[in-house]
């Protein structure tokens, strides 16, 4: 290639390349996207005025908001936000402006929204400060940073102070399948799936597994490191060591179960043999899938649990003849 048509080619490339980097810019920004910055920018205003007049607002005590607000101050009494006793609570510091801030410029014209905190107007992050003054310890410990707060995700957004519907943590559903349903519609799909994790028999919650506030491991896992030492923590048969181990489940449990429910005996992701011939497609058994043909010439490696029916350990065995997983 010649060099003059080198760069014809070079700058051909760039321009188209540089035309689809504007045509992206442009879809993103147009539509119902479109308002999204405005609306970011009106919350930063606002928020930067709140705290302009906070900065001069007193504090004018709890029976004063009550007067206007009786109805949100009766069903906080009720939780450990309202009870004085416990030395943490809000009711113990200044009572409703411990959160909401010094109510007096409200008190003169609570017509402007930009006197008090009003946490349903406030950025996530803005509104997530306040609470974060308190739950920064335990399982709060790791919010920043967190799967949620990275998605924009406000306290709130789970949790409702004033008029909570879940029997504990204040939750604005009545239990965590519910809640967490809102968002993760797939996992609770499998839920209902013929085998599953226990949550719909109330056995087991969402949060007996994860944290939703944050971990240091793989999907806010709120015990171990990696999938393995999560499920483990229960299954403790299959913890191990084995003197001869399965590397599909030595890698991780989730290569041959679902975690959250399947249609499968066990959680399966597929049902054996073809859960078994995803790997072992080479070895001392036929190479060939266990189809229809196989049923029809009765293979008795079809038979019931296909694989399980003769390699019986199949997380590992410990027994010196056990290298098969037979025993």
């Amino acid at each position: 290639m010649t060099r003059p048509r080198f760069y014809l080619v070079a700058a051909t490339l760039v321009f188209v390349m540089a035309l689809g980097i504007s045509t992206t810019t442009v879809q993103t920004q147009g539509g119902g996207g479109a308002a999204a910055p405005a609306r970011t920018r009106q919350q930063a205003a606002a928020e930067a005025a709140r705290q302009a007049k906070q900065l001069t607002a007193t504090v004018v005590g709890r029976e004063t908001c009550l007067g206007c607000h009786e109805e949100l101050g009766a069903p906080l009494a009720g939780t450990m936000h309202g009870k004085a006793a416990h030395p943490r609570s809000p009711a113990a510091a200044q009572g409703c402006e411990t959160c909401h801030g010094p109510g007096s410029a409200h008190v003169e014209d609570p017509s402007d929204p930009t006197t008090i905190k009003r946490f349903e107007e406030m950025p996530p992050r803005a509104a997530n400060e306040t609470c974060l003054s308190c739950h920064n310890k335990s399982t709060h410990a790791l919010w920043e940073g967190s799967a949620h707060d990275a998605r924009n995700l406000s306290c709130s957004t789970c949790h409702s102070v004033h008029a909570p519907v879940g029997p504990k943590a204040q939750l604005k559903a009545s239990s965590e399948l519910e809640l967490c349903g809102n968002c993760h519609k797939a996992q609770v799909t499998k839920i209902k799936r013929v085998s599953h994790m226990p949550l719909a028999e109330g056995k087991m919650e969402c949060t007996s597994c994860h944290n939703p506030h944050g971990s240091t491991n793989v999907k806010q896992l709120r015990v171990g490191n990696w999938i393995n030492e999560s499920c483990i923590s229960c299954h403790t048969d299959k913890r191990g060591p084995f003197l001869f181990e399965h590397a599909a489940g030595r890698e991780s449990c989730v290569t041959c179960h679902d975690p959250h429910g399947s249609n499968n005996h066990a959680m399966l992701v597929a049902r054996p043999p073809m859960l078994c011939q995803r790997c072992h497609i080479g070895t001392r058994h036929p190479s060939t899938i266990y189809d229809n043909a196989a049923v029809q010439a009765r293979s008795n490696r079809i038979v019931g649990r296909g694989c399980v029916n003769c390699h019986q350990n199949i997380h590992g065995s410990n027994h010196p003849s056990g290298q098969a997983l037979v025993r």
